[in-house]
């Protein structure tokens, strides 16, 4: 199937001018880390009236994810999150408290799914126990619009105190057990005593896009603003007027600061387009690994039909037996539609392990490309792909971190390929071959020990070629 393009307009630019309000990190959450930020309260705040902002964007789809908790034990305990696929209102959002034995179980779900790991999210829970209108004691919101397409609907008695401000640990990011969130998460704001809307944190532009705005009232006592700024202390309280401390970190480390944003929405691994749901995506969809016998997926959006692109990766094993591919596919290869674990192979063309040996297979003219000489290697080398699909050139090669170099290897199996200059290329594919409104940037991967990992612009050792855009941003593609 043809990659989704539903998560383009968060891309960066609002078309209302300079004035944008730019989000310049998120914190990246991966449940493979438990990772989770934790703060218990030194004194109660406003437990009938609070209001919890975030834009997140996610990863793993396949378990409940919560996004904010306030517990005070197994029976005790509010939370906000998203379920799993095993719920018949599969990737709803929830908001529900447990109070003892009595359970107050407040649902707002139907149709809308959330499930688009390419797309950034923006959700408010707005709780006011003391409104005298039941059904508004408890509203939530997505992008600006409130969610009333409800499959549960149990409001909370009349100035019902929840267990958010209570002196018990609160938590974004973590329930019991294995219920950690997965994703990204931007823009965080908790306000008590207050119970406002999404026009607080949002608004609608020029294009009828929801986009963010900076908040700029009170917090109340317990209130807070993370935004992980500080890499070194992504739970870092930066809410005007509170000076109580950060939100404490665990299993989270300075590179889970990342620039993808909802102002700078960025490319990972497309849960969507995966060969039946095989393999595994883990650090914000950035890292996949095969189930044991070779699977396919593609990244969330499809290579532009003009200009320039090009992206690497890192392996973290290498295969003697053809395990893992890294290079293009058509975006609705057949092959997407086998069972997981067919053991299928990209339909353009891909770099591969032969021994310890690099080599290419050009499935558009049915050949393999053997470097001479040889190119052994580690797992220290960068494998680039790049694309000019103007001219239908292909390059594909490494940076050989033994010797600092980049080498993209030609046709005639030389290492003289050079895609600034469009000289050498690995192989030229004609529209008919490639056709251009079809390729996406694919890999493969077979064991469990073979993880494939997206890089970004800023951590390769390589050099971006001259003319070439880095397949990362979506506004770039626009």
């Amino acid at each position: 199937m043809p990659v989704s393009k539903d998560f383009l307009p968060l891309f960066g630019s609002s078309g209302q001018g300079s004035s944008i309000y730019e989000i310049d990190q998120s914190i990246r959450f991966n449940d493979n880390d438990s990772a989770y930020l934790t703060r218990t309260p030194s004194s109660a705040g406003n437990r009938r009236t609070f209001t919890y902002s975030t834009w997140l964007k996610r990863g793993n789809l396949y378990q409940d994810h919560f996004i904010f908790t306030a517990i005070a034990d197994t029976s005790n305990f509010f939370g906000v999150y998203l379920d799993d696929s095993s719920h018949s209102t599969d990737n709803t959002l929830r908001v529900y408290e447990y109070n003892g034995n009595s359970l107050q179980h407040w649902v707002y779900s139907g149709s809308t799914r959330f499930r688009d790991t390419a797309a950034w999210y923006h959700f408010v829970i707005r709780v006011d126990t003391t409104n005298a209108i039941a059904n508004d004691r408890i509203r939530i919101y997505s992008n600006g619009t409130r969610i009333r397409n409800l499959t549960q609907n149990q409001q909370p008695s009349l100035n019902y105190e929840t267990r958010v401000n209570t002196t018990s640990p609160h938590h974004i990011s973590y329930a019991y057990g294995s219920l950690y969130f997965d994703g990204y998460q931007a823009e965080i704001n908790f306000l008590d005593g207050y119970a406002y809307g999404p026009e607080y944190f949002g608004e609608t532009n020029s294009s009828g896009i929801w986009i963010p705005k900076a908040y700029s009232g009170s917090y109340g006592t317990n209130g807070f603003y993370i935004t992980g700024s500080d890499s070194s202390n992504l739970g870092k309280n930066e809410a005007s007027g509170n000076t109580f401390a950060a939100y404490t970190s665990s299993g989270l480390a300075a590179n889970d600061q990342r620039a993808d944003t909802p102002t700078n929405n960025q490319i990972v691994f497309n849960t969507h387009n995966n060969q039946r749901r095989g393999g595994t995506l883990s650090n914000g969809n950035l890292d996949y690994v095969g189930p044991g016998t070779r699977t396919n997926i593609t990244l969330t959006a499809n290579v532009p039909t003009t200009g320039k692109w090009v992206v690497a990766y890192k392996v973290g094993a290498v295969s003697t037996n053809s395990g893992w591919q890294i290079g293009l596919s058509t975006a609705n290869d057949d092959d997407f539609g086998d069972a997981a674990g067919s053991n299928e192979d990209l339909d353009l063309v891909r770099l591969q392990p032969q021994g310890s040996n690099v080599e290419i297979n050009d499935k558009v003219n049915n050949s393999y490309i053997t470097p001479s000489p040889t190119l052994p290697i580690t797992t220290s080398d960068e494998f680039w792909v790049a694309v000019d699909m103007d001219s239908g050139n292909i390059f594909m090669g490494i940076y050989d971190a033994s010797d600092s170099t980049m080498k993209f290897i030609a046709a005639d199996g030389g290492s003289d390929g050079n895609p600034a200059t469009g000289a050498n290329p690995t192989l030229t594919a004609s529209t008919a071959q490639m056709p251009r409104d079809n390729v996406a940037f694919s890999v493969g991967s077979k064991q469990t020990s073979q993880h494939i990992y997206l890089q970004r612009s800023t951590e390769v050792s390589g050099t971006i070629p001259d003319g070439y855009t880095y397949f990362e941003n979506v506004k770039d593609l626009l």
